[in-house]
């Protein structure tokens, strides 16, 4: 189960009781609302279907070493003999060279008789074994039919013939905000638990990707949930659980069936999903920024930056621009743009319409396929740390851990070599990297992308989030 850390303002809600003429004040009646007295019809009806997923994967041990000192200043360190490395054995034990076997638990749910089962793709990944045990105790093997790590889904199949129970998927569209929903799964690996709240909010955007577009629920999940569903009162799944608020109590998200929906035929057909790409980086129309356009009122996406070679660059879309309709959708805040195109398909051909210094202009593209660049995740390359002096990692939970960051995702800076440019900047490890010249920085290789573009000899302008402050700070790039 993925956490999302929040803080802020601490809120007191107190609740008042009006008396009048010597009675409580009643609540006005909603037209065709009723309050289940049981869910254990429902229970019984879905259970079947829901299945518990253990997995195994072999970690490879770690140089301790280095991790703990990270890059040595000096050449030729660590190696067999170094003496240094000697003491750090002695000290520390050679225990974490050696390979181990990690275990985890996690919840999905059968859509299919044939044993077609979803569950999110971070209870799977990288694993070596998948176990799926259904409510009856009968256990069975499963392999990858396809996964998503951009939506955080994934789709097994049981190595085992049918008919297995099955569970239909709702329309999430439909469902509404106060509406009543159950949640099923393993929570803490105590098998099937069942519990039971309402639809808190939709359209939540928590930073977990790219997509987000969450359904945020009050019914109780927790860490081994992940993967299990959550359900209408007609036994439909309309969401899969995936991510819960660290500090927070009742507050869980889970991904919308329809955008399950949406990706499982390219999953079962390809084992991957193929999306569209207009070429563009956008940002959020602030209150402050729309004001600087001359906007009434926040609007639209904020393009931040145009890739030469895309789409959006040939027909000659321009930083700065404010996307406020893509293919007669209008856009109305920044999130809705990347789920639209990415729901296009590639060779589409697709009308943008902006707003560019007051006046909407119209253009025509052909949306190609978004295709992840090399490098699209781990550390920022050899240039970055030859250059200035700086080592750039993408944001896990080890890492937020270790630096106490409360983002789930990013670039985090994990090592600044004294004397270095960075040093001399002021970055320090920890600090988790927002911009570079006002591009988006949503991960290591942005970084080291967007670094590799600004000209030797001159400054980078890095926005940053250091604990709860945020700061530019200017960086160096050495001529050579």
């Amino acid at each position: 189960m993925r956490q999302i850390s929040a803080w802020g303002t601490t809120l007191t809600f107190t609740l008042i009781l009006c008396l009048s003429g010597g009675g409580l004040l009643s609540l006005p009646d909603v037209q065709g609302a009723s309050v289940p007295e049981s869910f254990s019809e429902l229970a019984q009806k879905v259970g079947p279907a829901v299945v518990n997923i253990s997995t195994e994967k072999v970690v490879k041990g770690r140089d301790r070493m280095r991790e703990f000192f990270g890059p040595m200043p000096f050449p030729g360190p660590g190696g067999p003999g170094d003496p240094f490395r000697d003491f750090f054995e002695r000290f520390f034990g050679d225990g974490p060279h050696r390979d181990f076997r990690q275990r985890s638990l996690g919840s999905g749910f059968i859509i299919d008789p044939k044993g077609l089962i979803i569950t999110n793709n971070h209870v799977i990944e990288g694993a070596d074994k998948i176990k799926i045990k259904l409510a009856g105790g009968k256990e069975y093997q499963a392999t990858v039919k396809g996964r998503d790590p951009k939506t955080d889904l994934a789709l097994l199949q049981i190595t085992a013939n049918g008919p297995f129970p099955s569970l239909p998927l709702g329309d999430s569209d439909a469902i509404k905000v106060g509406d009543w929903v159950i949640a099923v799964g393993n929570p803490f690996g105590l098998g099937h638990t069942v519990t039971q709240g309402i639809i808190s909010a939709k359209g939540r955007v928590i930073g977990a990707g790219p997509y987000d577009n969450f359904l945020q629920t009050d019914a109780a999940i927790n860490p081994g949930n992940s993967g299990g569903p959550l359900l209408n009162l007609k036994g439909e799944v309309i969401g899969i659980n995936t991510a819960i608020v660290a500090a927070g109590q009742g507050i869980g998200f889970a991904i919308p069936s329809n955008l399950a929906k949406s990706i499982i035929p390219q999953l079962m057909e390809k084992g991957k999903v193929t999306r569209g790409m207009l070429g563009v980086q956008v940002q959020v129309v602030t209150p402050e920024l729309a004001r600087s356009f001359g906007l009434s009122e926040p609007m639209g996406a904020l393009v931040a930056e145009v890739r030469p070679g895309t789409p959006a660059e040939k027909a000659g879309i321009k930083r700065g621009d404010i996307i406020i309709e893509f293919n007669g959708q209008p856009i109305r805040e920044m999130n809705e743009l990347p789920r639209l195109v990415a729901a296009t398909a590639p060779g589409t051909k697709a009308t943008v319409k902006v707003l560019r210094e007051g006046k909407e202009k119209t253009f025509s593209l052909t949306v190609t396929e978004l295709v992840d660049e090399p490098g699209s995740s781990g550390e920022a390359g050899p240039e970055v740390e030859e250059l200035a002096g700086l080592t750039v990692d993408d944001l896990t939970p080890a890492l937020a851990r270790r630096f106490g960051v409360r983002e789930t995702r990013g670039a985090v800076v994990t090592r600044v070599a004294p004397g270095s440019p960075a040093a001399e900047a002021g970055l320090r490890p920890g600090d988790l990297i927002l911009e570079v010249n006002g591009a988006a920085i949503q991960s290591a290789a942005d970084f080291q992308r967007q670094f590799s573009r600004v000209e030797k000899g001159s400054f980078a302008r890095l926005l940053i989030k250091r604990q709860t402050h945020t700061l530019f700070i200017t960086l160096e790039v050495p001529k050579e």
